[in-house]
Protein backbone atom coordinates (compact mmCIF):
# COMPACT_ATOMS: atom_id res chain seq x y z
CA UNK A 1 0.00 0.00 0.00
CA UNK A 2 1.49 3.49 -1.17
CA UNK A 3 1.86 6.11 1.30
CA UNK A 4 -0.63 8.90 1.09
CA UNK A 5 0.78 11.92 -1.01
CA UNK A 6 -0.76 15.27 -2.18
CA UNK A 7 -0.88 15.54 -5.96
CA UNK A 8 2.03 16.57 -8.06
CA UNK A 9 2.61 20.59 -7.59
CA UNK A 10 0.60 20.93 -4.81
CA UNK A 11 1.60 23.50 -2.25
CA UNK A 12 -0.09 25.43 0.83
CA UNK A 13 -0.41 29.57 0.69
CA UNK A 14 3.25 28.96 2.38
CA UNK A 15 5.00 26.61 0.35
CA UNK A 16 5.60 22.91 0.11
CA UNK A 17 5.92 22.79 3.93
CA UNK A 18 1.52 22.54 4.84
CA UNK A 19 2.23 23.88 8.55
CA UNK A 20 5.21 25.70 8.89
CA UNK A 21 4.35 26.66 12.33
CA UNK A 22 4.74 22.93 13.17
CA UNK A 23 7.96 22.38 11.53
CA UNK A 24 9.06 24.85 13.56
CA UNK A 25 8.06 23.30 16.49
CA UNK A 26 11.58 22.28 18.66
CA UNK A 27 13.48 22.92 21.83
CA UNK A 28 16.95 22.85 22.43
CA UNK A 29 18.00 19.55 24.60
CA UNK A 30 20.95 20.24 26.78
CA UNK A 31 19.36 19.51 30.36
CA UNK A 32 21.55 16.54 30.45
CA UNK A 33 24.29 13.98 29.29
CA UNK A 34 23.96 9.59 29.45
CA UNK A 35 27.73 8.26 29.42
CA UNK A 36 28.31 4.91 29.51
CA UNK A 37 30.92 5.09 32.41
CA UNK A 38 27.58 6.36 34.37
CA UNK A 39 25.10 3.88 33.06
CA UNK A 40 24.17 0.86 35.47
CA UNK A 41 24.80 -2.45 34.92
CA UNK A 42 21.62 -3.43 34.84
CA UNK A 43 18.49 -1.52 33.06
CA UNK A 44 15.71 -2.63 35.88
CA UNK A 45 18.06 -0.43 38.28
CA UNK A 46 18.96 2.31 35.63
CA UNK A 47 15.01 2.66 34.56
CA UNK A 48 14.37 2.79 38.76
CA UNK A 49 17.07 5.96 38.90
CA UNK A 50 15.23 7.87 36.40
CA UNK A 51 11.74 6.73 36.80
CA UNK A 52 12.36 8.02 40.69
CA UNK A 53 13.96 11.52 39.10
CA UNK A 54 10.63 11.75 37.13
CA UNK A 55 8.53 11.30 39.87
CA UNK A 56 10.19 14.19 41.57
CA UNK A 57 10.59 16.41 39.02
CA UNK A 58 6.86 16.04 37.22
CA UNK A 59 4.69 19.13 36.68
CA UNK A 60 1.11 18.32 38.74
CA UNK A 61 -1.66 16.40 36.12
CA UNK A 62 0.89 14.68 34.05
CA UNK A 63 1.45 10.97 35.19
CA UNK A 64 5.30 9.68 35.27
CA UNK A 65 4.02 6.30 34.93
CA UNK A 66 2.01 6.98 31.96
CA UNK A 67 3.23 4.63 28.99
CA UNK A 68 2.55 4.04 25.05
CA UNK A 69 1.65 0.20 24.74
CA UNK A 70 2.44 -0.89 21.24
CA UNK A 71 1.16 -4.32 20.32
CA UNK A 72 0.48 -5.80 16.71
CA UNK A 73 -2.12 -8.40 15.17
CA UNK A 74 -1.00 -12.01 14.19
CA UNK A 75 -0.94 -10.06 10.55
CA UNK A 76 1.44 -7.47 11.98
CA UNK A 77 -1.00 -4.88 11.55
CA UNK A 78 0.43 -2.37 14.43
CA UNK A 79 -2.58 -0.60 16.83
CA UNK A 80 -1.12 1.82 20.60
CA UNK A 81 -2.22 3.14 23.37
CA UNK A 82 -1.54 4.94 26.57
CA UNK A 83 -1.72 2.94 30.00
CA UNK A 84 -0.01 3.05 32.96
CA UNK A 85 2.29 1.54 34.46
CA UNK A 86 1.43 -0.20 38.06
CA UNK A 87 4.41 -2.40 38.94
CA UNK A 88 7.82 -3.36 38.21
CA UNK A 89 10.83 -5.31 39.70
CA UNK A 90 13.75 -7.56 37.97
CA UNK A 91 10.84 -9.24 35.77
CA UNK A 92 9.50 -6.70 33.95
CA UNK A 93 7.10 -4.27 33.93
CA UNK A 94 2.77 -4.71 34.67
CA UNK A 95 -0.09 -2.68 33.35
CA UNK A 96 -4.10 -3.98 33.70
CA UNK A 97 -6.54 -3.71 31.72
CA UNK A 98 -9.90 -5.81 30.22
CA UNK A 99 -7.97 -9.05 28.66
CA UNK A 100 -11.34 -8.69 25.64
CA UNK A 101 -9.98 -5.71 24.21
CA UNK A 102 -8.00 -5.10 21.40
CA UNK A 103 -4.54 -4.92 23.10
CA UNK A 104 -6.00 -8.39 24.60
CA UNK A 105 -7.10 -10.20 21.52
CA UNK A 106 -3.52 -9.09 20.46
CA UNK A 107 -1.39 -10.41 23.02
CA UNK A 108 -2.95 -13.53 22.64
CA UNK A 109 -2.47 -13.62 18.99
CA UNK A 110 0.90 -12.11 19.09
CA UNK A 111 2.70 -12.10 22.98
CA UNK A 112 5.05 -9.82 22.34
CA UNK A 113 4.81 -6.02 23.10
CA UNK A 114 6.43 -2.46 23.48
CA UNK A 115 6.27 0.59 25.72
CA UNK A 116 7.51 3.88 25.57
CA UNK A 117 7.85 6.42 28.45
CA UNK A 118 8.55 9.88 27.99
CA UNK A 119 9.93 12.33 30.67
CA UNK A 120 10.59 15.58 29.17
CA UNK A 121 13.98 15.49 27.65
CA UNK A 122 14.55 11.63 28.12
CA UNK A 123 12.86 8.36 26.86
CA UNK A 124 12.68 4.80 27.39
CA UNK A 125 11.62 2.20 25.21
CA UNK A 126 10.87 -1.45 26.26
CA UNK A 127 10.57 -4.56 24.06
CA UNK A 128 9.94 -8.40 24.94
CA UNK A 129 7.25 -11.05 25.43
CA UNK A 130 4.62 -10.84 27.46
CA UNK A 131 2.81 -13.41 29.79
CA UNK A 132 -0.06 -12.87 32.13
CA UNK A 133 0.57 -11.97 35.91
CA UNK A 134 -0.26 -14.75 38.43
CA UNK A 135 -4.31 -14.14 39.50
CA UNK A 136 -2.92 -13.55 43.04
CA UNK A 137 -1.00 -10.39 41.94
CA UNK A 138 -4.29 -9.37 39.60
CA UNK A 139 -6.62 -9.58 42.75
CA UNK A 140 -4.38 -8.12 45.13
CA UNK A 141 -3.97 -4.99 42.24
CA UNK A 142 -8.12 -4.80 41.82
CA UNK A 143 -8.42 -4.88 45.58
CA UNK A 144 -6.46 -1.91 45.46
CA UNK A 145 -8.09 0.18 43.06
CA UNK A 146 -10.85 3.02 43.92
CA UNK A 147 -14.34 1.38 44.38
CA UNK A 148 -15.64 3.09 41.11
CA UNK A 149 -12.82 1.55 39.12
CA UNK A 150 -13.81 -1.83 40.63
CA UNK A 151 -16.64 -1.08 39.35
CA UNK A 152 -15.59 0.37 35.89
CA UNK A 153 -13.80 -3.08 34.94
CA UNK A 154 -17.38 -4.66 35.31
CA UNK A 155 -19.16 -1.98 33.62
CA UNK A 156 -17.29 -1.43 30.32
CA UNK A 157 -16.90 -3.84 27.01
CA UNK A 158 -13.46 -2.34 26.36
CA UNK A 159 -12.94 -1.67 22.59
CA UNK A 160 -16.37 -2.89 21.77
CA UNK A 161 -18.24 -0.58 19.10
CA UNK A 162 -21.30 1.16 21.85
CA UNK A 163 -24.27 1.44 19.61
CA UNK A 164 -26.30 3.38 22.21
CA UNK A 165 -23.63 6.00 22.92
CA UNK A 166 -22.32 7.40 26.51
CA UNK A 167 -25.48 6.64 27.72
CA UNK A 168 -25.10 2.27 27.00
CA UNK A 169 -21.88 2.93 29.06
CA UNK A 170 -23.80 4.97 31.96
CA UNK A 171 -26.91 2.36 31.85
CA UNK A 172 -24.17 -0.45 32.35
CA UNK A 173 -22.01 0.80 34.72
CA UNK A 174 -25.90 1.78 36.15
CA UNK A 175 -26.80 -1.41 36.48
CA UNK A 176 -23.30 -2.93 38.16
CA UNK A 177 -23.99 -0.51 40.81
CA UNK A 178 -27.16 -2.10 41.42
CA UNK A 179 -25.58 -5.45 41.35
CA UNK A 180 -23.05 -4.79 43.85
CA UNK A 181 -24.75 -2.26 46.32
CA UNK A 182 -23.95 -2.92 49.43
CA UNK A 183 -21.02 -5.49 48.70
CA UNK A 184 -17.76 -4.17 49.46
CA UNK A 185 -15.70 -6.77 48.51
CA UNK A 186 -16.52 -6.40 44.68
CA UNK A 187 -14.83 -9.66 42.63
CA UNK A 188 -12.22 -8.88 39.99
CA UNK A 189 -13.77 -9.67 36.72
CA UNK A 190 -12.45 -12.82 35.12
CA UNK A 191 -11.77 -10.77 32.21
CA UNK A 192 -9.72 -8.49 33.64
CA UNK A 193 -6.16 -8.68 35.06
CA UNK A 194 -2.62 -7.69 34.49
CA UNK A 195 0.16 -8.32 31.85
CA UNK A 196 3.80 -8.39 32.29
CA UNK A 197 6.69 -7.21 29.78
CA UNK A 198 9.55 -9.27 30.09
CA UNK A 199 12.17 -6.94 28.82
CA UNK A 200 14.91 -8.65 26.17
CA UNK A 201 16.04 -4.84 24.98
CA UNK A 202 15.79 -1.97 26.56
CA UNK A 203 16.82 1.91 25.31
CA UNK A 204 17.46 4.42 26.83
CA UNK A 205 17.72 7.99 25.26
CA UNK A 206 18.91 11.57 26.46
CA UNK A 207 18.07 14.63 23.99
CA UNK A 208 21.42 16.32 23.55
CA UNK A 209 22.09 19.37 21.28
CA UNK A 210 22.46 19.27 17.73
CA UNK A 211 19.95 16.15 17.47
CA UNK A 212 22.82 14.15 18.55
CA UNK A 213 21.46 12.65 21.40
CA UNK A 214 22.93 9.85 23.82
CA UNK A 215 20.71 6.71 23.03
CA UNK A 216 21.94 3.37 25.32
CA UNK A 217 20.46 -0.06 24.82
CA UNK A 218 20.54 -2.80 27.15
CA UNK A 219 20.35 -6.61 25.32
CA UNK A 220 19.40 -10.05 26.88
CA UNK A 221 19.92 -12.86 24.74
CA UNK A 222 17.35 -15.44 25.15
CA UNK A 223 18.77 -17.96 27.57
CA UNK A 224 21.37 -15.36 28.93
CA UNK A 225 21.14 -13.91 32.35
CA UNK A 226 23.92 -10.75 31.21
CA UNK A 227 22.91 -7.67 29.79
CA UNK A 228 25.14 -6.29 27.28
CA UNK A 229 25.54 -2.36 26.71
CA UNK A 230 25.57 -0.78 23.06
CA UNK A 231 25.45 2.83 22.29
CA UNK A 232 23.63 3.81 19.13
CA UNK A 233 23.86 6.65 15.88
CA UNK A 234 20.82 9.22 17.08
Amino acid sequence: MALYSPPSGHTSADGPIHHPEVAAMRLNYDADVLLEKDALPDPLAQFETWFKQARSTTVPGVEPNAMCLSTASKSGRPSARMVLLKDYDERGFIFFTNFESRKGRELDENPFAALTFLWGQRSVRVEGRVERVEEEESDAYYASRPRGSRLGAWASPQSKPLPGGREELESSQHKVQERFAGTEDIPRPPFWGGYRVVPDRIEFWQGRPSRLHDRLQYNKAEGEEKWTLTRLAP
